[in-house]
């Protein structure tokens, strides 16, 4: 995949279209561990900042569904760009839909509606018409990990059968990219990180991995060696 998931830990990445058919993942338990959560995460390249975002996970009405929306700014050399992100989902994590936007030197946005295992996209553009594409997967359970919305990685680590354990795949879709992918998953158990301790879980691609901290079943850090990037919760 190409850094494609992982490389907005550096920088944004040009909007680019792609379909693909993907292996079926391994689905969660139905009653996936999703928590009600707000805060903010400061971005860290090379041991400096270089954006934030602000987010919010929660229920949405009474029907069992959720919503995940996140705020960032993150600082390119055209700029700062300003990127928004609102996922809906069940709660066993399948997507319903998705609406991102961004401004900055560019400005950009698109709806994802789901239906089934079919992915539904209506991308705009400033300047251009508007661009439709249609993504087909073999699970309705796909994983939304967009560019520099760090919040998403919070309920990816909810997907994650801890009482089956082991190596776990999960299709993803980066909708900024238009690029389906599959990451993998694995915990490493409790470990201690600056005196206090915290669940680790491993994302890996085929050639990037990042590691997920967690305080109960709420993302606190990001770690990204390959990259030498943090995303740091405040």
């Amino acid at each position: 995949m190409r850094n494609r998931i992982f490389a907005s830990l550096v920088a944004l990445l040009a909007t680019s279209a792609a379909c693909a058919m993907l292996s079926p993942p391994l689905r969660a338990k139905n009653n996936a561990p999703f928590v009600a959560d707000k805060g903010s995460f400061k971005i860290m390249v090379n041991g400096q900042q270089a954006g934030k975002e602000d987010f919010e996970i929660s229920p949405n009405g009474g029907g069992g569904d959720w919503q995940a929306h996140g705020n960032a700014e993150i600082q390119t050399a055209e700029g700062t760009t300003r990127i928004s992100g609102t996922l809906q989902f069940h709660t066993d994590g399948t997507p319903v839909r998705y609406e991102w936007s961004t401004q900055g030197a560019k400005k950009a946005g698109a709806v994802i509606t789901f239906s089934g295992s079919v992915a539904n996209i209506e991308l705009r553009a400033e300047g251009k018409q508007t661009y439709s594409q249609q993504l087909t997967f073999n699970s309705p359970q796909v994983a939304i990990l967009d560019n520099n919305l760090y919040h998403q990685y919070a309920v990816l680590a909810g997907l994650y059968d801890r009482d089956k354990g082991g190596t776990q795949s999960f299709a993803v879709l980066v909708p900024q990219e238009l690029t389906p992918g599959t990451v993998t998953i694995d915990s490493l158990g409790n470990r201690d990180v600056d005196g206090k301790k915290y669940e680790e879980l491993r994302v890996k691609t085929e050639d990037l991995e990042v590691d997920l901290y967690l305080d109960g079943k709420k993302l606190m850090r990001i770690v990204a060696p390959g990259s030498n990037a943090e995303i740091i919760r405040q």
